[in-house]
């Protein structure tokens, strides 16, 4: 059975998901655009 509660925490669940992988891959976007940045060889 579906109701409101049950929605609102998958919502706000899928919000978290997303906002933790975005936010794991622009720390590691930046990571290695620092780290290729720092090598001259």
């Amino acid at each position: 059975m579906i109701d409101g509660v049950f929605l609102s925490h998958v919502l706000v669940w899928s919000i978290g998901a997303l906002t933790a992988v975005g936010a794991v891959l622009t720390a590691g976007a930046f990571w290695s655009m620092g780290r290729s940045g720092y090598r001259k060889d």
